[in-house]
């Protein structure tokens, strides 16, 4: 038996090699007579004669379907000796996802089941893989997917792929977001000057999003005041104070919380002294007072003591001119 393989959708040809002995010749598919010569007795629109010469009997099945599949049989009679030739008619269907689960929002440490249902012929291997830049290789090479404890390192998109060498895998993807409570990453005390601009930053890596709140000594403080301003983004809080005075300095309570929980940090406003302008004035006056000296220059300090040392030496040679003259 000879096997004809297609695609779903193709056209197959079935071909019987005859010779000038034959008397008829017929083409069936299991009991059913599709061609018998040059009559059709099949009512498919699909099933046409292609060649009926004393060499070759073939018909030809378009647009094939899963239900096409199956045995089909050239029967020849020659001499009143039948004869017959049996073709097996495979039909290979492209991968397709029929079934996968929604996306999904879960909780840190619980457990996942992700399910992907295909089909194809032949049968396709599915696979499972997180896309994710530290995931390697495939996760499942299964229907199922189960994680159990997932973690926050754990969500984002996972891919089920279908594949069975008929056409292109097929690809679907699930987004997982893994809900966890806040933590903060970040929060930096500050030193600003009277009269200056401050900010202090909170950080907080929180899903869903965190909710920021600012305290000072059990107040809360919120935005729209003159010197105060509360800047809230989805991961950062900025506290700005826009002309600090005394009053401002000492400690404030950062506060993330979401759904799941809370936590908060403590965060120092504290003063910086700026050189006064007089210490400024000073410090130039010292600097325009202070004489440049090329390099290898002589203190002034060091020239007087080298000229009262030449006046010392000087003076003997004046005292023997003054004897010898008188």
């Amino acid at each position: 038996m000879d096997n004809v393989t297609v695609r779903q959708g193709e056209s197959a040809t079935l071909r019987c090699t005859v010779d000038n002995r034959v008397t008829r010749v017929a083409w069936l598919n299991r009991s059913t007579i599709l061609y018998a010569g040059n009559d059709k007795w099949c009512l498919d629109p699909r099933v046409v004669l292609l060649t009926n010469t004393k060499t070759q009997y073939s018909i030809e099945i378009q647009n094939v379907d899963i239900y096409d599949e199956g045995p089909y049989t050239c029967s020849v009679q020659t001499d009143n000796h039948p004869k017959t030739s049996r073709v097996h008619l495979i039909v290979q269907v492209s991968p397709k996802i029929i079934e996968i689960s929604s996306d999904i929002s879960i909780n840190e440490g619980s457990n996942i089941s992700l399910t992907c249902i295909a089909t194809g012929r032949p049968e396709p291997t599915v696979t499972w893989r997180h896309i994710s830049p530290t995931a390697v290789g495939f996760m499942s090479e299964d229907e199922y997917l189960e994680i159990q404890g997932i973690t926050r390192a754990q969500s984002g998109d996972y891919e089920c792929s279908a594949s069975n060498d008929v056409a292109a895998p097929v690809v679907r993807r699930v987004k997982v977001t893994v809900n966890y409570p806040p933590y903060i990453s970040e929060a930096k005390s500050t030193g600003v000057a009277v009269g200056q601009k401050g900010t202090l930053q909170c950080e907080a890596s929180a899903v869903p999003s965190a909710e920021f709140q600012w305290y000072k000594d059990d107040k809360r403080l919120v935005g729209g005041q003159k010197r105060v301003k509360v800047e809230n983004r989805p991961f950062l809080s900025k506290l700005i104070f826009f002309n600090v005075s005394e009053h401002d300095y000492g400690n404030y309570t950062c506060v993330a919380s979401n759904n799941l929980g809370h936590t908060n940090a403590s965060i120092t406003l504290f003063e910086i002294n700026e050189p006064t302008s007089s210490a400024l004035f000073q410090e130039e006056k010292t600097t325009a007072m202070t004489p440049w000296k090329a390099p290898g220059a002589v203190s002034e300090v060091n020239n007087g003591t080298s000229r009262r040392a030449g006046c010392i030496w000087l003076l003997p040679l004046l005292i023997l001119h003054l004897l010898l003259k008188f």
